[in-house]
């Protein structure tokens, strides 16, 4: 009878193909000055968050996937398992706050014919809309987002709150518009621990053009 070679519980089944290749993932400009959104979101809060907290999660998880390449490369099951709160809770940042920055404006805006028509059939009014987010909001436990996301099966608007740096998609399976970040260092400083008036604040500079098309775009890939 042929020997069979244990394999250790730890690895993985060799591999033929070359090691992986990837791009470093890069902390995105802010499609605007850091003073512009004053006074609802000060300089100060900006920069903290933009070149220290999103720069965080851009290096951690660049850091992380390198580590991953190397325990694939190794066949180290064990060690790639390990990696998988960091590469969710980072990559999660990642993508959260590059979305984030997009969907604020210092310009005054508002949502496309299209895109009201919508909010208004999923949630009766603006005005229900937005206390429905207010609410999701306020009730996130410690830290988190609450978004507005397109439910790509049903076809329809919803709104979810997801805990610390989950990502929409990958949590819910909803295509996300609109993200607001509710952790406390988006609003400390100049807010204190009152997050009611941080969102209050928040929602007169959102960037409904880019939620706009951003909603328009995905309602014309799923209907093709």
């Amino acid at each position: 009878m042929e020997a069979h070679a244990k394999q250790s519980y730890n690895e993985l089944p060799p591999k033929n193909s070359s090691p992986i290749s990837r791009t470093k993932h890069t902390l995105p400009e802010l499609p605007y000055e850091y003073a512009a959104l004053e006074p609802t979101i000060c300089r100060e809060i900006m920069e903290l968050h933009h070149q220290k907290h999103h720069a965080g999660y851009v290096s951690n998880l660049n850091t992380a996937e390198e580590q991953l390449t190397e325990a694939l490369a190794s066949n180290r099951v064990t060690d790639v398992i390990k990696l998988g709160p960091s590469l969710k809770f980072n990559g999660g940042g990642h993508l959260n706050h590059s979305l984030f920055w997009e969907n604020l404006t210092p310009l005054c805006t508002a949502p496309s014919k299209a895109l009201e028509a919508s909010l208004k059939h999923n949630f009766y009014s603006m005005e229900d809309f937005k206390a429905l987010v207010r609410g999701a909001a306020l009730n996130v436990q410690g830290s988190g987002w609450v978004w507005l996301g397109w439910d790509k099966d049903r076809k329809l608007l919803r709104i979810a709150a997801c805990a610390n740096q989950d990502p929409l998609e990958a949590t819910t399976g909803l295509m996300p518009l609109l993200g607001i970040d509710v952790w406390e260092h988006a609003y400390y400083l100049q807010y204190k621990n009152d997050r009611a008036q941080y969102f209050d604040a928040l929602w007169e500079i959102i960037n409904w053009k880019e939620v706009s098309k951003r909603y328009e775009k995905l309602r014309c890939t799923v209907n093709k």
